[in-house]
């Protein structure tokens, strides 16, 4: 049996990481059987100090893309052995694009645009004692921004990161189109990475112009819910 190490149900999700997210699509989707073992205390144990991982028959696997390609090699590939070269390469590269770009524009969504963070603060850490309140959640925001400001995606202003968000929305609908799934009536693991980031922003009980710019795509909309309704029934 997999064991999927994530955070744990937030902000109305099954978890607040795409990347967990990403990991429990693709099982879902390649229907292997797998239990979710949530909590922050899976940090102290996470191999490369973030989530998800996953234990296996004694083996631990770390970074949700490591996680895929050992599921490929273990499973099958049950959800990419249909497509093409060409298609097997854009969704590399598309999932590439949203586990390297997207992301960041995501994190800078929640962690430091101060309408977002003032709701993302109470909700994320409510569980700590009352003294702890007054300065981790301050000191989780300031390392948070100081990784993306290594990473370039702070140095942006607001409007450029919307822009961001906007021009990657558009390329995802006009990928998928009227299509079922990206590269047709089945899903692949595109769509398990596609969904997992889109969600974060459509389907998230969080308002800011960020997850506005991705509700304004119906198509991505669209997508979403069906996806929420077909592998994920508890939570449509």
């Amino acid at each position: 049996m997999i064991t999927l190490h994530s955070f744990g149900p937030n902000l109305g999700m099954p978890d607040p990481s795409p990347f967990v997210l990403k990991v429990d699509a693709y099982l879902r989707m390649a229907g292997i059987e797998h239990e979710l073992k949530p909590g922050l205390g899976n940090m102290k144990k996470a191999p490369k100090g973030k989530l998800p991982f996953i234990s296996h028959n004694g083996k631990t696997v770390a970074d949700s893309q490591f996680i895929c390609d050992y599921l490929k090699r273990e499973f099958g590939d049950k959800l990419d052995q249909q497509l093409t070269a060409e298609q097997k390469a854009i969704a590399y590269l598309v999932t590439k694009s949203l586990d390297e770009n997207l992301y960041f524009a995501l994190i800078y969504s929640r962690w430091i645009y101060p309408d977002s963070w003032r709701v993302v603060k109470k909700v994320f850490f409510r569980r700590l004692p009352f003294w702890m309140k007054l300065f981790v959640p301050a000191l989780v925001r300031r390392k948070t921004a100081q990784r993306i400001e290594k990473q370039g995606m702070s140095k942006h202003s607001v409007e450029e990161i919307k822009d961001i968000c906007r021009k990657t929305f558009h390329a995802l609908s006009d990928l998928l189109g009227d299509k079922k799934y990206f590269f047709g009536n089945t899903p692949c693991s595109l769509d398990a990475t596609a969904y997992a980031f889109l969600a974060e922003f459509i389907l998230a009980e969080l308002d800011n112009p960020f997850n506005d710019i991705a509700k304004s795509y119906p198509v991505l909309v669209d997508y979403c819910k069906r996806i929420q309704t077909e592998f994920y029934p508890s939570e449509a």
